[in-house]
Parts: C-alpha cells; sequence; structure tokens
C-alpha cells in the first residue's frame, strides 16, 4: 500500500505564488513518474507537471513558466512552485505518483486565487 500526503495550497491573489508538496510512503520500490494534476469545477482533471525519476518533465502549456516541479527520488518527494498565478489556476490540486503499474493519488488540496 503507498500513501502520498500533500501539503500547501490555499489562497493567493492573482500573481502571487504558491508552493505544494507531496510525500508518498508505504511499500515502495520505485516511482517512476511523480507530478500534479489539478481539476477545476465542471472541468476534467488535467496533467500540470510531472517528472520521471529519470528527470524528465512535462508541463502543461498553461503553467510553463510560470511552474516549477522538483523531485527529490530519496526522499520520494514532489514539490509544485506556483508563482504568477492566476485565477485560472483555481483548482484542486492532486499529487500523483505511478509505480508500474499502478496510480496512485493523494487526497487533494484546493487552491483558489482571487483577483
Amino acid at each position: 500500500q503507498v500513501q502520498l500526503v500533500e501539503s500547501g495550497g490555499g489562497l493567493a491573489q492573482a500573481g502571487g505564488s504558491l508552493r505544494l508538496s507531496c510525500a508518498a510512503s508505504g511499500r515502495i520500490s520505485s516511482i517512476a513518474v511523480m507530478g500534479w494534476y489539478r481539476q477545476a469545477p465542471g472541468k476534467q482533471r488535467e496533467l500540470v507537471a510531472a517528472k520521471t525519476i529519470g528527470g524528465v518533465t512535462n508541463y502543461a502549456d498553461s503553467v510553463k513558466g510560470r511552474f516549477t516541479i522538483s523531485r527529490d527520488n530519496a526522499k520520494n518527494t514532489v514539490n509544485l512552485q506556483m508563482n504568477n498565478l492566476k485565477p485560472e489556476d483555481t483548482a484542486v490540486y492532486s499529487c500523483n505518483a505511478f509505480i508500474p503499474y499502478v496510480n496512485y493519488w493523494g487526497q487533494g488540496t484546493q487552491v483558489t486565487v482571487s483577483l
């Protein structure tokens, strides 16, 4: 069993910053990919950013240049630094860990960006 515990999130003004953190624990051999997804009301869940164990990153076009994902393979943690936040970034953000061949999810944390 693998558990993902998230922290961070909350309320920010447009142009501000927030940082999300996620720590994985449990029976972990090797986490191939760690990342963050988000889901806004009435919308489908979408990938925000992800990073492979080898260091390859992938970002949604809408966050490129504003968000930065970092990962500590030894500690099984992943962080998302979110800068220059926009109201359209408002969503529930969920941590994801892919351990072949199962996806694990955190409980989700709310990010709200106001004008």
